[in-house]
């Protein structure tokens, strides 16, 4: 039996996306207009550690807004993808998509 190799484009899918937290974030992210911290971290189930230093780095590659505000001098803060990160998500999902249909059975 010969031995067939397949590339699988992982090292082209976007590391920022990639990573697991990232990934849960973003696509929670990806199928509403916004959502607050809790219920990002209640959908993510991170700490709220891990949760804001992921979303740090979702913001600072530009996939992510963040507005902070007050409902009854109680802080609030809102999240929501850019454009860029929309456009983002949608590639990484498209890479995924082929990567596992060029899969041999």
């Amino acid at each position: 039996m010969s031995e067939q190799r397949v590339r699988v484009p992982v090292a082209d899918l976007d590391p920022v996306i990639h990573a697991p937290a990232r990934l849960a974030i973003v696509t929670a992210l990806f199928v509403v207009e916004r959502a607050d911290f809790v219920f990002l971290q209640r959908q993510t189930e991170l700490t709220r550690g891990n949760l804001s230093s992921h979303l740090s780095k979702l913001e600072d590659a530009g996939y992510l807004a963040v507005e902070k505000t007050f409902v009854r001098r109680v802080p609030r803060t809102l999240l929501r993808l850019t454009s860029a990160g929309r456009e983002a998500f949608r590639k990484y999902r498209d890479q995924m998509q082929q990567a596992l249909k060029d899969l041999p059975d």
